[in-house]
Parts: structure tokens; sequence; C-alpha cells
């Protein structure tokens, strides 16, 4: 039965995972190549990530370089980065295309820290209902006399200390975000 728990365990890691993927796609003033990517450039009638286009790096603390490996996707790269919502617009020279991140107005911070709040709730519900979801299977487990009463109460203690575990560790994901955003 520690083997199902580890199961329940490893969901609710996978949404930690997805959480930090997400806040990474955040911009908090700083240059980050994770902004770029959720964009997906037209190459050859094929929606394809940035990343498999081009090389992405960081000349500057405020500055994203983008050199695609193929010169003809320059100009798609950049109509995919101008559509997208990063609301950066690209500079290109023709060989390579910069992004230039401009300082974080006071309300834009608070937009970002908002939204920061709001992915974290967002998988703290997740982490709840993968709890949901292991209580449900234990009890079944419980009424098909697959494990006693005592057994079921041990698991949901368990997995409750697992889902506040979690919870703690959104929470401090939430913070360090709202931090590295608020921070000028």
């Amino acid at each position: 039965m520690k083997e199902e728990i580890k199961l329940y365990e490893e969901k609710m890691t996978k949404t930690i995972h997805a959480l930090e993927s997400e806040f990474g796609s955040i911009r908090a003033g700083r240059a980050n190549p994770h902004v770029l990517d959720h964009i997906r450039v037209d190459y050859y009638g094929q929606l394809t990530p940035l990343s498999q286009l081009a090389t992405v790096a960081v000349p500057e603390a405020r500055t994203l370089q983008i050199q695609p490996w193929d010169a003809t996707v320059l100009s798609a790269i950049e109509k995919a980065i101008s559509t997208s919502d990063i609301g950066i617009h690209p500079n290109s020279d023709g060989k390579v295309i910069r992004l230039n991140f401009p300082d974080l107005t006071e309300e834009r911070r608070r937009d970002l820290s908002k939204e920061v709040k709001r992915l974290g709730e967002v998988a703290k519900v997740g982490i709840r209902n993968i709890r949901r979801d292991a209580n449900d299977h234990f009890k079944k487990e419980e009424k098909n006399h697959d494990m006693t009463e005592d057994d079921l109460k041990d698991f949901e203690k368990e997995v409750q200390k697992l889902t506040d575990q979690f919870i703690i560790d959104i929470d401090k994901h939430i913070e360090n975000k709202i931090t590295e955003i608020t921070t000028v």
C-alpha cells in the first residue's frame, strides 16, 4: 500500500513542477528565456516551438538574444513574438533578434503578483483534488475489505501529511516569485 501513497505523492510533485514551469514563464523584470517557452513559430506550415528553431541567450540582464539556425525563419520568429502575449516588440538586425525588457511599472508588478497568487491557488486546488482521489481510493479499498478501518485512518493521515507539505511548498514558491517580481 505504500506504493499507492507514492503514486499520489508523484502526482502532487508533478503539480509542483507544472507550477514552477508557469512561474518560469512570468516575466519578473529580468530577461528570462523561459518567457519564450510558449511561443510557437509557423515553420513550413508547422507550429514549432521557438526553442527548436533558435538559440536563446541572455547577453545582458534585460536583453534576450535569439539567433535562428536557419536565417529564413527570422521573420516568422519576429511575427510569432509580436503576436504573442509577452508584450515586447522584437528588434532585428537581419541575423539576430533582440528583446529588450523594460523595467516593470508598479501597476504591472501588482498585476503579476495577483497572477502568481492565482496560479498558486490553482495548484493548491490540484493538490487537494489529488488528496480527495487518494482518500476515495482508500475508502473503496476499506469498503471492499482489502484493508482495515485502522489502516484507512493511517493512510488518510499519511495523505493529509503529504498534502500539508505540498501546500507549504506552494506557499514558498508563491512567496519567492512575488519577492522576485516586487524587487526593483
